[in-house]
């Protein structure tokens, strides 16, 4: 009886992972095809750089090598969702502030934007943001067009994001207060008039 108890619950935590799994959104980035030097001479294989995400402030990156094209996508995506991160929203549609990343040679920069701008954003950047859920963001990329490079840039930049509830938590204030200075900050030049 507590065997087939077990084999229930193991199908509904599969029916679970399986919905998850339908949420989410799988974009191939890259692939290469690489060869190994032999006794025989060269061995080729594929590698393939993947980026998945739920498009509500999930995403993640795998890298997979395989003999055959299908095999070495399938090790990315398994691997892009065991290192999947998650990343503040604002509005659910763009990032709360500006950010940089930086991975290797390749460095990015990624900008929140107003309503009905779009994914400004080209390349690995843009399968990243678009695979987050970010509907309106302006990126460039400063520097290696490597996809492997901009990719972990991205991915640091979007680790840097924080919302206004974290940087309420960590100095232990109100999410008013913090939101609060920055409005003010903000109003006061505008107040001042020139007088000519």
């Amino acid at each position: 009886m507590a065997r087939r108890d077990e084999q229930r619950g193991d199908r509904r935590n599969r029916s679970n992972e399986d919905d998850r799994d339908n949420e989410i959104v799988e974009k191939l980035v890259h692939i290469n095809r690489v060869a190994a030097t032999v006794k025989g001479g060269r061995r080729f294989s594929f590698a393939a750089l993947m980026i998945v995400g739920d498009q509500k402030g999930r995403v993640g990156y795998g890298h997979g090598k395989a003999r055959e094209v299908p095999e070495a996508i399938r090790k990315a995506t398994e691997e892009a969702k065991k290192s999947m991160i998650r990343v503040p929203l604002r509005e659910s549609r763009t990032l709360h502030h500006d950010g940089n990343g930086r991975w290797g040679a390749g460095k990015v920069m990624v900008r929140a934007a107003p309503p009905g701008t779009g994914v400004i954003a080209g390349g690995p950047m843009r399968a990243v943001l678009e695979t987050l859920g970010v509907q309106d963001v302006v990126g460039k990329s400063v520097g290696s067009s490597n996809p492997y490079n901009m990719v972990r840039a991205t991915f640091e930049a979007l680790k840097a994001q924080s919302s206004p509830r974290q940087v309420a938590a960590k100095r232990g204030k109100k999410v008013s207060d913090v939101i609060g200075r920055r409005s003010d900050g903000a109003s006061a030049p505008a107040a001042t008039e020139v007088e000519g």
